[in-house]
């Protein structure tokens, strides 16, 4: 799910990249929003109360909303410079780079926050929102754009439109292509839910506080080396295969 690209790429590839990366996403959301009220995996919200500061003329207050933004932009470019440059190189997984710094990134904020009172909770709330614009951008490169983890508000909106063209048949003759879009919508719609309930039992149930991000980074890891192992091994099998019809 992290490798094929192009023409290779399937819809399970997709469904199965969506359910970890919307799982993630739900974990990080709910977990940044309890920790500091603020939202980490988008920044629609932020976007809207930059212009609001702006208008009423509070431009230093406005500053931080600014920087959530740019965190989240900052984080979209670099994923894709880092994805650029390894494509550019000829290298295999080129998404794996991006992946482990989102990991890293999170389990680092989990640990600090057991060691050190955190001071300056806009920063972690930059770092988070730089983690999410990082997944965002490498999940929309692999998949071509199909598939959008952090946040469901154009996903609503395209699940919508697909729902109404399955009412006219006679204009949408691809009837397969539009359930099987509506399928990884739901998928992904599902799966950010499920983490957010996850994210926040975990946080408040179990009292893991900022800890919660460790779940979401082990979560992340473990599909990303299953997929690298499972890769492996489906290309020794085809080499043993290979060798034995040469024999």
């Amino acid at each position: 799910m992290f490798r094929h690209q192009g023409k290779s790429r399937t819809l399970k590839h997709n469904l199965r990249i969506a359910t970890v990366l919307s799982f993630v996403a739900g974990i990080v959301n709910v977990t940044g929003f309890l920790s500091f009220k603020q939202l980490t995996t988008n920044v629609t919200g932020h976007f809207a109360l930059f212009i609001n500061d702006v208008a009423n003329f509070e431009f230093w207050k406005g500053t931080i909303y600014f920087l959530y933004i740019f965190s989240f932009l900052f984080g979209s470019f670099f994923s894709s410079l880092l994805i650029e440059k390894y494509n550019e190189s000829k290298q295999l997984n080129i998404f794996t780079l991006p992946t482990i710094i989102e990991a890293i990134i999170l389990i680092a904020i989990a640990l600090v926050s057991n060691f050190i009172a955190i001071q300056s909770p806009n920063l972690i709330v930059c770092l988070l929102l730089f983690a999410m614009g990082l997944q965002n951008s490498f999940v929309t490169k692999i998949s071509n754009a199909v598939v959008r983890t952090t946040h469901l508000t154009g996903l609503f909106t395209d699940l919508g439109i697909d729902i109404s063209q399955l009412f006219f048949p006679k204009l949408h003759k691809h009837r397969d292509k539009l359930i099987a879009n509506i399928k990884l919508r739901i998928n992904i719609i599902s799966f950010f839910f499920a983490g957010g309930l996850i994210g926040g039992f975990l946080y408040s149930k179990i009292d893991l506080k900022l800890n919660t991000l460790i779940f979401a980074a082990v979560f992340l890891l473990s599909s990303l080396f299953y997929d690298d192992f499972r890769y492996r091994v489906i290309t020794a099998k085809r080499k043993y295969k290979h060798r034995q019809k040469a024999a």
